[in-house]
């Protein structure tokens, strides 16, 4: 019982950690982009009491700047806007790399037989890089084959497929990876399976600054 009571803690703490990181990457953005907009070259109303709120919120943007400066993870890290399909390769607050992804479809496939059920969505939340893996290998599940309508193979060495996932593969669990495309022209489009699709220079670049264990929010 203890044991189940810690576990939950733990997956709680996780939980906030993430929603705190991933309101410390929009957040400034958000202000920033509104601060622009009330300070834009529109046509506004000149008035004491409009320059003084401006010039409060220009304050708080800059204290609120501060204080999230410290709060960034150190060393490089991966972050992935799904809705966007955008990917940043960041080393504390700055930005090394910014470049169009493809992400989760959303999906459903279902068994003929009606037994099981895929979802091709994008997880979202913090994760790791498990594994770099250079000339990647598509080891293709039951779904590839029943989506294609084909039989599903009993023999392992026919589900192996060369050259579709491009040069470079991060793999960060539970089967995901982010890994190259054939698919250049779909970049910036949610067409996949759940994996992250990257081009290929923008790949090379990820897979040379990461590391096993180098963090990847998703959201």
């Amino acid at each position: 019982m203890t044991s189940l009571l810690l576990q939950r803690r733990w997956e709680m703490i996780k939980r906030i950690t993430f929603i705190s990181f991933i309101g410390i990457i929009i957040i400034p953005l958000t202000v920033e982009l509104f601060a622009y907009y009330v300070s834009s070259d529109r046509p506004v109303v000149s008035s004491s009491v409009g320059t003084s709120n401006l010039n409060e919120l220009i304050r708080k943007n800059r204290t609120l700047k501060k204080g999230i400066t410290g709060l960034s993870p150190k060393g490089f890290y991966i972050v992935i806007d799904t809705a966007r399909n955008l990917i940043f390769l960041k080393e504390g607050n700055r930005t090394i790399l910014k470049a169009l992804v493809s992400s989760g479809s959303g999906n459903i496939l279902r068994d003929p037989t009606g037994k099981r059920e895929w979802i091709f969505d994008t997880p979202r939340g913090e994760f790791e890089v498990k594994e770099k893996i250079a000339a990647p290998k598509w080891i293709k599940p039951d779904w590839a084959f029943i989506e294609e309508e084909e039989d599903i193979p009993k023999n392992w060495e026919d589900r192996v497929e060369e050259g579709v996932l491009g040069d470079y593969a991060l793999a960060f669990g539970n089967g995901y990876f982010i890994h190259g495309t054939l698919y250049k022209r779909l970049l910036g489009r949610n067409v996949t399976h759940g994996c992250i699709r990257v081009g290929d220079e923008d790949l090379e670049t990820i897979y040379r600054f990461s590391r096993v264990g180098t963090r990847i929010y998703i959201f």
